[in-house]
């Protein structure tokens, strides 16, 4: 049975930057993932803010970034827009499969041994250590290690088997459905395009994340629980477009997005849970790869410090938790009650919002910039009380 000081399950965003972080910290790392192929399928629309780059010391690549952003269009149910546009590039719709291929590249290179159709579904405590029982192409191996990192999605087996519950309600988790498109025509293909209405997309919108003049990402989120799939609302959404129905789908994809239900305790015995399986995405647009990768930093510096003091209790792993609020998840907190807001949102209240503010007033609605909020409905909404009123509740 070969041993490894860490074992990462899931070879995502975050398995992948933790496999890298942990490597160059010459720790001895095992990356598992059940797919056969990194990358695929993926399970967002491909946008990355060019804040997160920076901040996890990324540069862009031709190699996977297929189009520089330059701000969002946000279109109420009559298609009537509020435009947030930058004079310089805010991000990139990128090409995942080639990203994350990049990311495994530079994790092995610095000697992380990673593993694709090897499906870890078996682990138990024993010596200290966690026994990783895996199916690897049909057949069955066991690893071990002292610590492992669960990144193996919204409901994370490894962190379920090890004793710490990442459960999630049906609220705080919504459906989303994705087909990549060509021969399509858009406005916009230099900003995301976002489109809300409770007919729509309930609890959520339909969004064109371009990757070309004439090819995008088209996709919708929708709460849990709707009585309606993902699947068709989008096919009702992109039936109303004129330059989308007629496109061809060359590729789709489908799958679940924590959006909510942040875990108070991200660590137990033996374990650190990161990106989907920690549920670090933000609740407001389902975004998730910078913040997965962001929190992969703080557990892979936790986790080498933990190998040093051959210490990898609990008590001593949740430092990471603490850290990963401290810098991120407390203010995502904040954005959850953003979420709330835009849940109790009516198709008229859609309608007033794309008449009265501007893009920079969005802005200033989801950073969190309160005075400058309130002095803004105050002004601009004054005439829609029962809306003001909704606004202010949550953003006090």
């Amino acid at each position: 049975m070969q041993q490894f000081d860490v074992i990462i399950v899931g070879a995502g965003p975050a398995g992948l930057r933790a496999a890298i972080k942990l490597a160059k910290g010459k720790a001895k790392v095992l990356c598992v993932d059940k797919k056969q192929e990194i990358g695929v399928p993926k399970r967002c629309g491909e946008g990355f803010g060019l804040s997160w780059m920076k901040r996890l010391g990324l540069k862009p690549d031709k190699r996977w970034c297929l189009q520089p952003m330059y701000g969002a269009v946000l279109y109420a149910p009559s298609m009537r827009k509020v435009e947030i546009k930058f004079n310089k590039i805010s991000g990139y719709v990128i090409e995942r499969r080639v990203f994350e291929k990049e990311l495994a590249k530079q994790a092995a290179m610095l000697g992380a041994l990673i593993k694709t159709k090897c499906n870890a579904h078996g682990f138990e405590r024993k010596n200290g250590e966690v026994i990783v029982t895996c199916i690897e192409q049909g057949e069955e191996k066991q690893y071990s290690a002292p610590l492992v990192i669960a990144a193996d999605g919204t409901e994370s087996l490894a962190a379920r088997k090890l004793g710490l519950n990442t459960a999630i309600s049906l609220n705080d988790i919504d459906s989303g459905y994705q087909y990549e498109m060509v021969n399509i025509s858009f406005e916009n293909p230099n900003c995301i395009n976002l489109f809300f209405g409770r007919e729509i997309a309930p609890r959520g919108y339909c969004w064109i994340f371009p990757k070309g003049k004439h090819h995008a990402n088209v996709g919708v989120g929708i709460a849990g629980a709707e009585q309606h799939t993902a699947k068709q609302y989008l096919d009702k959404f992109i039936e109303s477009q004129p330059g989308l129905r007629n496109g061809s789908i060359i590729e789709v994809n489908a799958g679940t997005i924590p959006v909510g239900a942040f875990l108070d305790e991200m660590t137990a015995d033996n374990l650190m849970v990161v990106g989907d399986a920690a549920h670090q995405v933000n609740p407001v647009h389902g975004g998730g790869i910078g913040i997965a990768m962001g929190a992969a930093d703080i557990a892979s510096e936790v986790a080498l410090k933990a190998l040093r003091k051959k210490d990898f209790s609990h008590a001593f792993l949740r430092q990471y938790t603490a850290q990963w609020y401290g810098k991120r998840g407390n203010s995502l907190r904040k954005s959850l009650k953003r979420r709330h807001m835009l849940e109790m949102l009516t198709d008229d209240n859609f309608e007033t919002l794309a008449m009265s503010i501007t893009g920079d007033d969005v802005m200033k609605i989801f950073e969190g910039d309160i005075i400058s909020t309130a002095k803004m409905v105050a002004k601009k909404l004054v005439r829609h009380p029962n809306l003001v009123k909704v606004m202010l509740k949550y953003l006090r």
